[in-house]
This record gives structure tokens, C-alpha cells and sequence, in this order.
């Protein structure tokens, strides 16, 4: 058994937020894709999948490893609260940004909406960051939002190149947000891997 220091939420968490990285990195990337209008594929997709599999694999192999470890009480209920917190600031996300796509499609703005969705996205780490004690979501929202932010002022919507037109604000808004939702999935497992390392440190 591995030492109790360490309750098996902490790790679950962790590995939870992996998995969420991989799979919603990995969706941002397919906006980046689909804005690049042909280019790069089949090696930009084969590319992201590599990626969002080896980070699922990493979540899935924290919650493997954390079966060894055990919750107390106060553990327990708190991983219940977090659990509903959670799911309270995931669902607001989620109803902000379905608004936003109404907003901006019966507005006749809709390349603001991956813009907008962006920021939403950026702003749902603060909460989370404050929920989870996890530092990392704080430079993860700040990125998402600058990022969002800096290509609506810098870049046009689209550019042509040659005889092929991209959509700039979908390529490098997608890219950008996919490297920074995998960077940081890879951050929250190496914390992870420090608190299984933890557990076994101190038996």
C-alpha cells in the first residue's frame, strides 16, 4: 500500500485534468486545422492525435497508479465539493459559450465567436485555478485570453497566400490555444507523478 500522505483525490484529480487537457486541446487543434483550409493534413491531425493520446495515456495511467492510495473523510467530502464546483463553473462555461455562438450568428459576427469562445475558455481557469490550488490555470487563462485578444487586434480574419485563403483567426487561435491546453495537461501530470512520488517517498 502506498502511504495515505498523499489522498488518492489529490492524484485523481490531477489525472482528470490531464485527461480534460488532451481531449480539448486536441479539439482546438482540429479548429486550427480546419482554419489552415487543406493544408497540413493528414500530418497536422496525425500530429494531434499523437498528442492527445500520449496525454489521455498519462491521465489514465495517474488514476492506475493511484489505486494503492486511500481518501479519508475529510478527503472525501472534499473531493465531493471540488467535484460539484467543478461541475457548476463547466456548465456556466458551457452556457457562455452556447450564447455566444447564438450572439454572434444572429448578429451576422460569427469569426468572433472562436475569439469569444477563447476568452471564455481563458476566464473558466481562474475559478478553477482558485478550486484546485493549481498556479499553473492561472498562466493558462492569462495565455487563452491574450491570445484570443492580441489576434483579433493584430491579425485580419483571413489572409490568401498565393491562391489559397486561410482563416487566421481559426488557425492560429486554434493552434496557439491547443499548444497551451497540452502544455499545460503535461504540467498537471508532472504534478501528478510528484504527489504519486510523494507516496512513495514516505511509507
Amino acid at each position: 500500500m502506498l502511504q495515505n500522505i498523499i489522498p488518492r483525490a489529490a492524484v485523481r484529480g490531477t489525472a482528470s485534468g490531464v485527461i480534460f487537457m488532451a481531449f480539448f486541446g486536441t479539439l482546438w487543434a482540429g479548429i486550427g486545422i480546419r482554419g489552415l483550409q487543406g493544408w497540413g493534413l493528414p500530418w497536422l491531425l496525425t500530429l494531434s492525435l499523437i498528442i492527445g493520446i500520449t496525454l489521455l495515456y498519462g491521465g489514465i495511467t495517474l488514476i492506475k497508479n493511484s489505486r494503492g492510495l486511500s481518501d479519508n473523510e475529510a478527503d472525501a467530502r472534499r473531493s465531493k465539493r471540488e467535484g460539484i464546483r467543478f461541475g457548476i463553473v463547466f456548465g456556466i462555461e458551457g452556457m457562455l459559450i452556447a450564447a455566444a455562438a447564438v450572439i454572434c450568428e444572429s448578429t451576422d459576427h460569427p469569426d468572433l465567436f472562436i475569439p469569444v469562445m477563447a476568452l471564455i475558455v481563458g476566464a473558466h481557469f481562474f475559478p478553477l485555478a482558485h478550486l484546485f490550488r493549481v498556479k499553473i490555470h492561472y498562466i493558462a487563462g492569462t495565455l487563452l485570453s491574450l491570445l484570443a485578444t492580441l489576434t483579433m487586434i493584430a491579425l485580419p480574419v483571413r489572409v490568401t497566400l498565393g491562391h489559397h485563403q486561410i482563416m487566421a483567426w481559426w488557425a492560429v487561435i486554434g493552434f496557439g490555444s491547443a499548444l497551451i491546453l497540452w502544455g499545460t495537461g503535461v504540467a498537471v501530470w508532472l504534478i501528478g507523478l510528484g504527489l504519486l512520488n510523494r507516496a512513495q517517498t514516505y511509507p
